[in-house]
């Protein structure tokens, strides 16, 4: 069996071994929120259940992120998960990896609006976590890239992290090898990012 298919096994027994609730918060993302090359008990998404719970949030957080994922694949999943889910809050981690392929941006916009108008259909609510890309793919795609996340927001009127990676890409010690994934110390920083919205759509 594949990685990606064990990951898609093991988030598919997670959600079907989990009640539906009013009260769930579903992330659907890539490797950034699948902790890939960390232990999941690492990863920024374990520590936003950890502040919820500080914080006596009864909120429960379903992390059907899956390493590799493109836009489409999310887009592709997400009528499934909120059938099952059921959640409050949708929070969408995925543009990454179409960026690294350098797929059509849009594409990837055309992707993310569904997801986004999907998700409200479903009656929950949206924060869209923006990726960037690195400059070597140049100027032109790389600013396109980045403006998907802000069109896309902007046309649903969703909250918008501007880049997820704030403070930690390109970073010494904050990045894995590859360069791509970041490192435990930097997964606070990561929660720290995407906790003002969060924590705004708390008080709703």
């Amino acid at each position: 069996m594949s990685v990606w298919k064990k990951c898609a096994a093991s988030v598919l027994f997670c959600l079907l071994a989990m009640p539906a609730s009013a009260q769930n918060i579903l992330l659907v993302g890539d490797s950034i929120s699948a902790a890939f090359g960390l232990e999941i008990e690492q990863g920024w998404v374990t520590l936003l259940e950890q502040r919820l719970a500080e914080e006596d949030h009864p909120h429960e957080v379903i992390n059907a992120s899956v390493s590799g994922d493109t836009t489409a694949g999310g887009l592709a999943r997400l009528p499934a998960l909120l059938e099952q889910v059921k959640p409050a809050l949708v929070v969408i981690e995925l543009g990454g990896n179409d960026g690294l392929r350098a797929l059509p941006t849009a594409n990837m916009q055309q992707n993310l609006s569904a997801m986004v108008a999907l998700a409200r259909n479903a009656d929950a609510d949206v924060i869209l976590l923006g990726m960037r890309i690195p400059p070597n793919y140049g100027p032109r795609y790389s600013d396109a890239f980045e403006k998907v996340f802000i069109d896309v927001a902007g046309e649903h009127d969703v909250a918008l992290v501007p880049f997820l990676l704030d403070g930690v890409g390109g970073v010494e010690g904050l990045m894995q090898g590859d360069g791509v994934h970041p490192t435990a110390a930097a997964q606070s920083i990561l929660l720290d990012n995407a906790w003002p919205s969060i924590k705004q759509w708390l008080k709703q």
